[in-house]
């Protein structure tokens, strides 16, 4: 079982006053509905607009991939969000070209977080929903963190993909049993066998995208789908969101438990550290060839 942690002291990253959930530093007055701050990750920016938090991820330069500051502030983030009544939704984004290329695989992404699991987000039981607006790559655990949404706008330009058996690991933030569930199973089973790309038309087509926008416009559509879903009773919609988790919980359990057998088998396995040793050095990897009976 993965060890959990809550983000009290993230290196980097000044973020103790989300979690005690007092005022940003100089944020005293300000009016919300023009966009109140709530962090100083240099990372993770998070802003309400209106009912709405919209939580950014900011490191395009690296794929926007998340390592434990990003994990921290995104905790952080969730864990303030879900005890003030006035945020009534969340839309997450990111900055760049590419939505988010999982985990940071040179620095790593930090332990799972006792609320939210991996990246302080993927685990998490909210009672508020999360709208993802991809505007481009989600691949690996950035498209992870796109199954963990309740609902997904994509631009066009946008594609997912799970390519972590390409580097001798399996997906382990969710992806293994849940992109058979969102997915069709013969889709899914080949994205994470092949590394083959998810478009956003077809994404779209099979169920996965709620929404299909033009590059540039993902955010801003899913700016309009969260403020439809803040005209609903807010007690209603915690019970709706409550219910489908319950329903979920038999799949979600099995799920975690085989992620997580799977997960450490590859850990002892020899093409574990050959898929990392190929990533960092930019080349194919050599597998080792399978045991075979005589």
């Amino acid at each position: 079982m993965s060890s959990s942690i809550t983000c009290l002291n993230s290196p980097r990253t000044n973020v103790s006053w989300w979690r005690e959930g007092r005022s940003q530093p100089g944020s005293a007055g300000r009016n919300r509905s023009v966009g109140e701050a709530w962090g100083r990750s240099e990372l993770v920016r998070a802003e309400t607009r209106g009912a709405v938090l919209v939580v950014t991820l900011d490191r395009p330069e690296k794929r926007n991939a998340i390592n434990e500051e990003m994990t921290c502030a995104l905790d952080a983030i969730f864990n303030r969000a879900e005890r003030d009544d006035a945020v009534r939704a969340y839309v997450l984004a990111a900055r760049g070209d590419v939505f988010c290329a999982g985990t940071d695989l040179i620095t790593g992404a930090g332990p799972h977080t006792s609320a939210g699991g991996q990246y302080g987000l993927v685990r998490r039981a909210r009672t508020k929903p999360l709208i993802v607006a991809v505007d481009g790559p989600a691949l690996g655990g950035g498209f992870e963190l796109v199954l963990s949404a309740d609902m997904v706008v994509a631009s066009r330009r946008a594609w997912f993909a799970l390519p972590e058996t390409t580097r001798g690991r399996v997906p382990a933030a969710g992806g293994l049993h849940r992109a058979p569930d969102r997915l069709p199973r013969n889709l899914a089973i080949e994205m994470m066998l092949t590394n083959a790309r998810l478009g956003a038309d077809r994404a779209r087509a099979v169920g996965l995208v709620n929404r299909l926008a033009a590059p540039g416009e993902a955010l801003s559509m899913a700016m309009e789908l969260a403020m439809e879903t803040c005209r609903s009773s807010p007690e209603a919609v915690t019970h709706v969101l409550g219910g489908v988790r319950v329903i979920d919980e038999v799949t979600e359990a099995t799920g975690w438990a085989v992620t997580s057998a799977a997960k450490l088998a590859m850990l002892d396995s020899p093409d574990h550290a050959e898929g990392d040793a190929a990533f960092i050095e930019h080349r194919l990897p050599a597998w080792t060839p399978p045991e075979t009976s005589a």
